[in-house]
């Protein structure tokens, strides 16, 4: 598996002209002409610049400062935030971003135009789903605090869609408790998912020694659904409560949510009787480790 990845990158390095010294014949290389439409006609943050791009702070200074010593964009401090640097295009810049654009319309109609519309469609069919699987591997899941913002922004996001998505609203301060406290080691833990420096899902277990588990706060965003992730999110939990030496885990959940039902029962869950006054919940599940 390891040898066929490779031997996509280089094909697909080859076959994008990434190994040429003047991408696109434009006189700079693809890692200069990505971040020139990066940078897009609004002008960006650079701080988001890097993170978007996953790119190193040093390399990305770099590369604006050979873009703006060619006129194509200018790096200034906002206004509103002397913190905050954003880089704009030029009028130069935005020409020469729409040059790119036409160029690599052209680039793309010459991979398309040699095959077959069967061709084609299977083609454009396997590079999004490469693409989605690309993006489902550059999700990290790591242990956050609960106390910092990327934590606090995900839970406010399962907060709000739990209000409304459930049939009487939802008010955390009624349910079952999962505070800062339970979700800080050895209590408990909480894992956060980021994309690009951004969060886009969560999951906690509050811990009891060697008794069950309980998996709290399983929240996916919208923009990364479909990717995976909450199988993932579930079995890091999962790995973090054996550890710590957890022989079963438990959850509850409301029944609007049917495909984190779904879920739970494929991962090997197995709906039990209520085992807590959970008053939002109407499953109750539990899934013991062998041994």
């Amino acid at each position: 598996m390891i040898s066929q990845v490779r031997r996509f990158n280089r094909t697909v390095t080859q076959r994008i002209g990434a190994l040429d010294e003047a991408f696109l014949s434009r006189g700079r290389p693809l890692g200069q002409a990505r971040l020139l439409w990066e940078i897009g006609p609004d002008g960006s943050d650079v701080r988001q610049l890097r993170a978007r791009l996953d790119l190193d702070s040093g390399y990305l200074s770099r590369l604006l400062r050979c873009l703006e010593a060619d006129g194509l964009i200018t790096v200034t401090q906002s206004e509103a935030d002397g913190r905050v640097r954003m880089a704009q295009l030029t009028s130069a810049g935005q020409a020469e971003r729409e040059e790119l654009d036409r160029l690599s319309d052209d680039a793309a109609q010459s991979i398309l135009g040699p095959l077959s519309d069967r061709q084609r469609g299977r083609l454009v069919a396997a590079m999004a789903d490469v693409e989605r699987l690309l993006i489902a591997s550059a999700i990290p899941i790591t242990p956050a605090d609960p106390r910092r913002p990327a934590a606090q922004a995900c839970l406010r996001a399962y907060f709000s869609e739990l209000a409304d998505r459930f049939d009487h609203g939802f008010d955390p301060a009624q349910s079952i408790s999962a505070g800062d406290a339970e979700l800080t080691p050895p209590a408990g833990v909480l894992l956060v998912a980021t994309l690009h420096g951004e969060p886009v899902g969560c999951g906690a277990v509050k811990l009891h020694g060697t008794g069950p588990a309980e998996i709290k706060r399983m929240w996916v965003s919208p923009v990364v659904r479909g990717l995976g992730l909450g199988r993932r999110m579930l079995a890091s939990l999962e790995a973090h409560a054996a550890a710590a030496g957890a022989s079963a885990f438990r959850l509850e959940t409301n029944h609007a949510l049917a495909e984190a039902i779904s879920l739970y029962r494929s991962a090997g869950y197995r709906e039990v009787a209520a085992f807590n006054d959970e008053p939002y919940a109407h499953h109750w599940f539990e899934k013991t480790l062998p041994g």
